[in-house]
């Protein structure tokens, strides 16, 4: 089935996750509007789902069939939309299916909006959001979606040639999109690469594959922001076709075009053997990490302004670029669950930091305070290893940990560090309440897990909303 919105009228689409993040509600409306047949397909219960569920209740022709998947619901489909937290590899339901494709897909064969796309481990989900601002306050009509939980059709009417959408990418849903020749980015940036869902891949050589979708289809008309600071940014940059540029934490190489800080912490960008400033000191974003990201996306900004006309243009108006982007990500103060400010109550200052699910985003966290901050981690264990954050908690002024099969393998680093730490805590509120007996004024408290959330929490924003819930609840 070729994919137009011509074609999807009367045709038999099962979508395959309805999940509660929007992207499976987003794709059963998308196709129910263009008239299809929809069988949405779901493990979980319409009990689990019921918010979705309601949101999808105007719709006659979006069937459910819940608790269960029915090989037939594949076989005689016209077309299966995954989600992309379903593997392919051995799924006895999609072995039946005659075309396989993703919302992300969808959407990339049939709008006409430039993309500027992110991917990578950490920072992702701060970089894109950053770059969203910025290009809104450039004054383009911009829309966000992806891996941030908002499916790009849900928008797709309102994109066009000249509004530009930013998309996080996660590792699966770059593999979905593999060998479709759909995404061809404008511009790209790979965040650092870190050891993640190993529990999936098994090697990090299968895990970085998926990531350098992103570039596969870039040629020299495009632009692609690569880490500077380690050997996986040096080797995507040899292979892809299109312009590269590097970011860094510390001054790049003369011969580097990109962005990097200077000994003042500030961010600087040098594109025609220029230093230009970027991003002040006084960036409201706290930490160095997220001063990167925002950074980063100002480059992302500058080459999306044209950059390659730029030979042609006045020096001024150069300069007059890079000094209006500064003013605007200088004023850029971060997103929800990614060390978010929430909470002030008695000089002690509260941050939720619940995407931080894996050792080194923990790790990244301690150090991005101004002084040792108060940790709150742990959680479940998803095949990774917890000596990054072990060897940070030095830094910290305390730990408390949240109980969970990854907390089980951290505690004996800890301990073989002589660190001391409160806990394990079997609920956020027992967690919270021998907190606030050891608080002292001027603390700073974050909770920055290090860890998944299954068990305890539906998932990391779960875990975050409930802390910021309870926090307000205790200390108020």
């Amino acid at each position: 089935m070729q994919i137009s919105l011509e074609n999807i009228k009367n045709k038999k689409v099962t979508v395959m996750g309805l999940g509660l993040n929007g992207g499976g509600v987003a794709t059963a409306q998308f196709f129910a509007r263009y008239g299809a047949e929809v069988t949405v397909t779901d493990l979980k219960t319409s009990e689990e789902l019921r918010p979705s569920i309601e949101k999808l209740s105007s719709f006659t022709n979006i069937r459910f069939v819940l608790g269960e998947h029915r090989i037939e619901d594949f076989k005689e489909a016209d077309l299966v939309i995954k989600n992309p937290g379903v593997k392919l590899e051995g799924n006895i339901f999609l072995e039946t299916a005659k075309q396989i494709e993703s919302d992300l897909s969808v959407f990339l064969a049939l709008s006409k909006a430039p993309i500027l796309a992110v991917t990578g481990s950490k920072g992702k989900s701060s970089t894109v959001s950053a770059l969203y601002y910025g290009l809104k306050k450039l004054g383009y009509n911009a829309f966000l979606g992806g891996n941030i939980t908002v499916s790009p059709l849900s928008f797709f009417e309102e994109t066009s040639q000249n509004t530009p959408v930013v998309l996080e990418l996660s590792s699966w849903q770059l593999a979905d999109l593999k060998t479709k020749g759909l995404l061809k980015p404008k511009a790209a940036i790979i965040t650092p690469i870190m050891p993640d869902h190993l529990n999936w891949y098994g090697t990090m050589e299968k895990y970085v594959a998926d990531k350098k979708i992103i570039y596969e289809n870039m040629d020299e008309a495009d632009y692609l922001i690569c880490n500077f600071d380690d050997g996986w940014g040096k080797i995507f940059a040899e292979e892809t076709r299109a312009n590269v540029f590097w970011y860094s934490e510390k001054k790049l190489p003369k011969e580097c075009r990109g962005v990097f800080f200077n000994n003042r912490q500030e961010g600087i960008c040098n594109l025609n053997n220029e230093e230009r400033l970027l991003l002040s000191k006084d960036a409201k974003v706290p930490g160095l990490k997220l001063k990167q990201n925002v950074l980063n996306a100002g480059l992302a900004l500058l080459l999306y302004q044209k950059f390659h006309q730029a030979e042609n243009l006045k020096e001024k108006k150069n300069k007059d670029q890079a000094e209006i982007i500064r003013k605007f990500m200088d004023e850029y103060s971060g997103i929800e669950h990614r060390l978010e400010f929430f909470y002030e109550k008695n000089g002690i200052k509260f941050y939720n930091d619940t995407a931080a699910t894996i050792p080194e985003a923990s790790a990244a966290a301690i150090e991005a305070f101004d002084k040792p901050p108060i940790l709150i981690c742990g959680g479940t264990n998803k095949n990774l290893n917890f000596i990054p954050l072990a060897e940070k908690a030095k830094l910290t002024k305390s730990i408390y940990l949240l109980a969970g099969s990854g907390t089980d393998l951290l505690i004996p680093l800890l301990k073989e560090n002589s660190i001391e730490y409160r806990g394990p805590f079997d609920s956020l509120d027992s967690l919270l309440l021998s907190l606030k007996e050891n608080l002292e004024a001027d603390d700073i408290v974050t909770l920055s897990p290090g860890a998944a959330s299954f068990g305890m929490f539906k998932n990391e924003f779960d875990r975050g909303n409930k802390f910021k819930e309870k926090v307000k609840e205790i200390f108020c």
